[in-house]
């Protein structure tokens, strides 16, 4: 029961480094691009649907997340204004979604053979 209890607090943990990954790596897009204004709102705001869209892809099937992300990442980057071709916006938040899924992946499964439960 214990190691359950470990995987679960592990497991809501590692969901808050993923969002924290997304948003860091959207804000640092958005410095990139020279948004020098409300940079940490705006990389907030474009984390959230980018989490919400990867959220909601993995649900339905593990694959919807590497498009639900990257297509939830254009439509609220598309709602600031910045100066990034369409393609663009799209690989970026492909890059993005895969990056930070990769990184908590390995991570979770890192944790869960210390853990032993893998």
């Amino acid at each position: 029961m214990f190691y359950r209890l470990i995987t679960v607090v592990g497991g809501l943990l590692f969901v808050i480094i993923l969002f924290a990954l997304i948003w860091f790596f959207c804000k640092q897009f958005l410095l990139r691009h020279g948004v020098k204004e409300q940079v940490s709102d705006r990389a907030t705001v474009l984390a959230t649907w980018t989490f919400a869209g990867v959220s909601l892809g993995l649900v339905f099937a593990v694959l919807g997340a590497f498009v639900l992300g990257p297509w939830a990442f254009y439509r609220t980057l598309r709602g600031h204004d910045t100066e990034v071709s369409d393609g663009a916006a799209i690989w970026w938040g492909f890059g993005i979604v895969v990056a930070s899924l990769g990184i908590t992946a390995a991570g979770f499964l890192g944790f869960l053979k210390l853990v032993g439960a893998y």
